[in-house]
């Protein structure tokens, strides 16, 4: 297996994409350490997986309990981060609270970086890896989630710092860049708030037939990035939308 003996850590592991990942990983040959402050949804993925998992609580709106995360996980060596963990609020831009605004920056981007820094000394002795949860918002933009895609751009930009700034010392940083996902997160879009002209959304809807993926599309990018397949990859995003941003 691919990934056997490899110590990956996956955030956001309570469900959908993290959850998909941790399962992929762990399939691999991966020892897979879980986190997300979703105790019950922690323990769900725990019992999916075909092989035990180190399952650990944290808070990404916390940057002192993503920098312990890492320091509880790492101390015996740690091969790739995967950050998946995430908030969406959305709405008109014109009534959408600041407290909301700095709510999905602090844990969509603020986070992501957080856990990099933290994770990075670790990493450089492994020549490891980090794939970043980026977004189709992260490439232009969309209605009514200005603070989504600001997060999910500034993710773009902490990859590509990331990636050139610890090239030369073996570390591979990369993103994935999703469309719509049947996950829980998405299906808070299914009622959307007053005041939301659902046809600006919709013109970004996906192409291909049944075009929405599924967590596991993106858990198999998360697997290919991390394995030795990819070792001339760093510093790129990848889009998996079902042709939503072919035009």
């Amino acid at each position: 297996m691919e990934l056997a003996g490899k110590t990956i850590l996956v955030t956001g592991a309570a469900s959908g994409i993290g959850r998909a990942t941790a399962i992929k990983l762990t399939e691999a040959g991966a020892n897979v350490i879980i986190a997300d402050i979703n105790a019950d949804g922690l323990d769900e993925t725990a019992a999916m997986l075909p092989k035990p998992a180190q399952v650990k609580l944290f808070d990404a709106s916390d940057y002192e309990s993503c920098a312990a995360l890492i320091d509880s996980v790492a101390q015996d060596g740690l091969d790739a981060l995967c950050n998946v963990s995430g908030i969406l609020k959305w709405g008109p831009s014109d009534t959408f609270s600041m407290a909301d605004f700095d709510a999905v920056m602090q844990i969509n981007a603020g986070s992501v970086f957080a856990l990099c820094q933290a994770a990075m000394p670790h990493l450089v002795k492994s020549r490891g890896s980090i794939v970043n949860t980026s977004s189709i918002a992260g490439l232009a933009g969309l209605a009514y989630t200005v603070a989504y895609s600001a997060s999910k751009h500034a993710v773009l930009a902490i990859t590509k710092g990331l990636a050139i700034e610890f090239a030369k010392r073996g570390v591979r940083v990369n993103a994935i860049c999703p469309g719509v996902v049947n996950t829980p997160m998405v299906h808070t879009m299914m009622e959307p708030p007053q005041d939301v002209d659902m046809d600006l959304i919709m013109s970004n809807a996906p192409k291909l037939e049944d075009g929405a993926c599924d967590p596991e599309d993106i858990a198999n990018m998360f697997a290919y990035l991390i394995g030795d397949k990819a070792a001339k990859i760093t510093g790129a995003h990848f889009v998996i939308d079902g042709g939503q941003m072919a035009g």
